[in-house]
């Protein structure tokens, strides 16, 4: 298994291009020809699910421009690490709207679209989706992260159940939904909770740092069983029912040796597939400074290019996909394109 194309994934939208989380991003991805749209949720004060990477948003818009927000900035332990910044969680929509977004990674992708877009919400994320599906003749699919689930339901905001009723709202729990919504999350207590407390029927995806990791999850409840253990064939049996599929970080598949190339598979791939699930990859990133050394790009004299640069992330994406990969997370989808449907992808 399986026998199906591989996924392209809109890691955060098209965010090699426009800021990520943003719908311009997200519409950019689509029209790519990413299959589905990678979304983070984090929730407002008042409970309004919005798309960020992390539920602190001072590195990722212009609220330090916003003197009556940039005064909410507060110290906070999430999944145990001290973060500095902004929540979304003491903010209520209509400020957050106030704020817009910004890149990311300004040294490799520039700024200049700082300040265009202002944080969307899950509900216009979802319109968004029903709309590109409409205009270009193909269902794009939503791929939807639940982010900091145990700290924020500790924070009174649980997310799981504001994720099915917004999806509900938008048509996405019957039928169009098993096939264009995807779940994921680092902490198998939420997925377990979306599909045995509240009878969720989407497909369920456990995301995985890196082997030695240990879920948030199961560190608040006092347990260390570390990714690997959750992702050997006794832990996916344990996770029966729970799971449609597995996202571990690319290097789970393919570590890098000690002079920064592609090492020898791990058995991840082959235990998932055994165990019936799939396994989307992440993050594919064109830059030089995330590929893999020999791919990176070079200058005119021969020497390493710069970090900006890109190298031959399609090289990266076969190997994965040689090495029995299914989907493939990345900031972009353009060029990922072009590699799954490049023949030497799959021997040809």
């Amino acid at each position: 298994m399986p026998t199906t194309a591989p996924l392209v994934l809109g890691h955060r939208g098209a965010s090699g291009y426009l800021p990520e989380h943003t719908l311009a991003a997200y519409e950019l991805a689509a029209r790519q020809g990413a299959d589905h749209l990678e979304l983070d949720l984090v929730p407002t004060r008042d409970g309004v699910l919005v798309a960020r990477h992390e539920n602190d948003i001072w590195g990722t818009t212009d609220v330090a421009d916003h003197p009556e927000l940039a005064a909410r900035r507060r110290r906070a332990v999430v999944d145990g690490k001290e973060v500095d910044g902004v929540f979304t969680e003491d903010l209520t929509l209509e400020e957050l709207r106030t704020v817009r977004a910004r890149e990311r990674l300004p040294a490799l992708r520039g700024t200049e679209h700082d300040g265009e877009w202002p944080v969307p919400t899950f509900a216009e994320i979802i319109e968004l989706r029903a709309r590109l599906s409409d205009e270009l003749g193909r269902r794009i699919g939503l791929y939807v992260e639940l982010k900091h689930p145990t700290h924020l339901a500790a924070a009174g905001l649980p997310l799981e159940e504001r994720m099915l009723a917004d999806l509900e709202a938008g048509g996405l729990l019957g039928e169009e939904g098993r096939e264009a919504v995807w779940v994921q999350c680092f902490e198998p207590g939420s997925l377990r909770t979306l599909r045995e407390r509240l009878g969720s029927p989407l497909r369920q995806v456990l995301l995985a740092t890196a082997f030695d990791d240990v879920p948030a999850d199961l560190v608040a409840a006092g347990e260390r069983r570390t990714y690997a253990e959750l992702l050997s064939p006794e832990g996916l049996r344990g996770l029966e029912g729970v799971l449609t599929g597995v996202g571990p970080s690319r290097t789970m598949v393919l570590p890098r040796t000690p002079e920064g190339a592609l090492g020898e598979p791990t058995s991840l791939v082959a235990d998932a597939h055994t165990a019936g699930l799939v396994v989307h990859a992440w993050t594919f990133r064109a830059e030089n400074r995330f590929l893999p050394t020999p791919l990176r790009s070079t200058g005119p004299d021969g020497a390493p290019g710069p970090d900006r640069q890109h190298g031959d992330l399609a090289a990266e994406v076969r190997a994965h996909l040689a090495a029995g990969v299914d989907g493939i997370f990345t900031d972009h989808p353009d060029l990922v394109v072009q590699a799954v449907r490049d023949p030497r992808a799959f021997g040809g």
